[in-house]
């Protein structure tokens, strides 16, 4: 066991997936002789060269279009956007290029590069570097998304999404980066879009992803101390989605939230929120409630931006609403 930093976890991943693969290189804005905007490529330039860590110009579609060709030429490329908000500059680039290519030349060529981001609220970084666009890519045939809540997740996760054969959209949650676990780096670990089980109860079931989970775990605690059991599901891939351990807990429990920092119109907690209303309709004792974030722009307010999205207590609060 390692004690390490959800940053820390992120760099090591790196580390060991370049030593053992000459081909995975990282593209992006300062990732090299800076170490990346939340520090996760510190000191890599040394360790691998400028050769392996290419600082670029600040121009998104360049990065994941450069990534995107090097990936059908046979490179496993790591393209870094410092906040997901700007990966609306790049939909050409990674949602009608590298989703697509696969299928339009009938497997012949894949693209099995990486996009490292971060998204998400908690560091007063205003209405432009604060969203949960996660539901962007979700809705994009053909590419992966994964979005790890823990430091082992951090490692494992990117370990597994450097092994694809398809385009992942890796999305780290900037809250998260200084949290510290102890980790197995060596342990067994869920495949790849299998979901885990963070905790079981038999009233409600909970399912979210990234920082909502801890906010999960911690409503939970709550609950327990009123005699509410939940289970708290924790996706780590929202494609592929694991809708299997879904809906087991789903029947066994009968209740279900969905929480996600998200906007709540059209979001992931929307799509998660029907299928589970679809496929467990005659096994649930009261509607699926979503727990999202509010329809408006983030505010670069600290108490405002805390507001706007899910907390621990909106959790513990909705769930005891619904099973009473």
């Amino acid at each position: 066991m390692v004690e390490m930093t959800y940053r820390d976890a992120l760099r090591q991943a790196l580390i060991d997936a370049m030593t053992e693969n000459d081909d995975i290189f990282v593209i992006g804005e300062e990732v090299g002789r800076y170490g990346g905007a939340y520090g996760v490529t510190k000191g890599l330039i040394d360790q691998f060269g400028p050769e392996r860590l290419l600082d670029t110009p600040i121009s998104e579609p360049a990065i994941v279009g450069t990534a995107v060709g090097a990936a059908m030429a046979g490179m496993r490329p790591v393209a870094e956007l410092m906040y997901v908000d700007f990966i609306g500059m790049t939909m050409d680039q990674l949602c009608n290029q590298a989703a697509k290519i696969r299928y339009m030349f009938g497997g012949q060529i894949g693209v099995p590069m990486v996009l490292r981001t971060q998204g998400g609220t908690g560091r007063s970084a205003g209405a432009q570097h604060s969203q949960s666009l996660e539901a962007y890519v979700m809705h994009t045939p053909g590419l992966r998304l994964a979005m790890p809540g823990t430091v082992a997740d951090a490692y494992h996760l990117l370990r597994m999404a450097l092994t694809q054969p398809d385009p992942v959209v890796f999305i780290e949650h900037k809250a998260l980066y200084a949290m510290k676990e102890d980790v197995d780096l060596t342990a067994h670990v869920p495949d790849w879009g299998k979901a885990a089980v963070r905790r079981r109860g038999t009233d409600v079931v909970i399912v979210t992803y990234s920082r909502q989970v801890h906010y999960a775990m911690q409503a939970a605690e709550a609950l327990a101390g009123q005699g509410i059991e939940a289970t708290v599901i924790d996706l780590r891939t929202l494609n592929p989605l694991d809708f299997d351990t879904i809906r087991a807990e789903v029947e066994h429990v009968g209740r279900a939230m969905v929480v996600s920092e998200g906007p709540l119109t059209a979001g992931v907690a929307a799509e998660l929120a029907a299928r589970i209303s679809e496929e467990c309709f005659d096994f649930l004792h009261d509607p699926v409630i979503r727990i999202a974030g509010e329809d408006i722009p983030i505010s670069v307010s600290v108490a405002l931006e805390a507001g706007s999205v899910p907390s621990a207590e909106i959790v513990e609060q909705t769930a005891r609403k619904l099973v009473a």
